[in-house]
């Protein structure tokens, strides 16, 4: 099934990537393997995925040991302050950094390890006081101080649009994401290439709107059934 579905979603990311006249390799699929086995992962593995998004530090790190080395991880939740130092390490790519005094400490701590992250911003399009995020005019004002730490790479924004049944509802707030680090680009004179956006129900339209990572879980992996994976207690510290 998982392969059938990577297919489909291969597929999929073809045609609207072809819709919207760019090349499909413009766009990495990030599988979101959150709540899943090393097992079910596997499968995805076998089907030619590498790289896999998860949400939560310690259910990645405790995965990562059981699955082949030659993966690439994002984290795609947010992330605790005080999983900063376990999180850099370990993933290729954070796409949740979601208020000024997180980037700084992420900016610290990297100093610390030696390590030059690759970052995205993300950004709450729609102003949802239910979800993480900066506001679009806080984040053009935080900009120039974010732009002058020395370890984050900061190479584009992040967001995850209200919920809808149709995915056409999206396109908005996802166009709004893409014209958002226009500006930013063009007033702060620094590349910005990456968008993450678009999720199961509306990655088709993200890749029309420009995303260069879609976050893809249930459309790859089904719906769960039964109880969520979890690590054991020794591997949560």
């Amino acid at each position: 099934m998982i392969a059938n579905n990577l297919e489909l979603v291969r597929s999929q990311i073809a045609e609207a990537a072809a819709r919207s006249h760019r090349n499909e390799d413009s766009v990495t699929l990030v599988a979101v393997s959150k709540v899943h086995s090393p097992e079910t992962i596997l499968e995805a593995v076998d089907a030619g995925q590498v790289v896999f998004g998860e949400n939560r530090v310690q259910e990645a790190r405790a995965k990562m040991p059981l699955l082949p080395g030659r993966l690439r991880w994002h984290l795609v939740g947010h992330l605790q302050s005080n999983k900063i130092r376990q999180a850099l390490p370990a993933f290729e790519r954070i796409h949740s950094l979601d208020t000024v005094d997180l980037v700084r400490d992420v900016d610290r701590i990297a100093g610390e390890l030696g390590l030059f992250p690759k970052v995205l911003l993300e950004v709450n399009v729609a102003g949802e006081g239910s979800k993480f995020g900066f506001k679009p005019e806080a984040l053009r004002v935080a900009m120039e101080e974010l732009l002058t730490l020395e370890r984050v790479n900061i190479d584009g924004l992040m967001t995850v649009p209200p919920f809808a049944l149709e995915a056409e509802a999206s396109r908005k707030y996802f166009a709004a994401l893409r014209e958002l680090r226009d500006r930013l680009s063009s007033e702060f004179r620094v590349p910005l290439p990456e968008l993450s956006m678009g999720m199961s129900g509306d990655f088709a339209v993200a890749i029309e709107e420009g995303a260069t990572f879609v976050r893809v879980g249930t459309a790859i992996f089904g719906e769960r059934r039964g109880k969520a994976w979890k690590p054991v207690a020794s591997e949560m510290d």
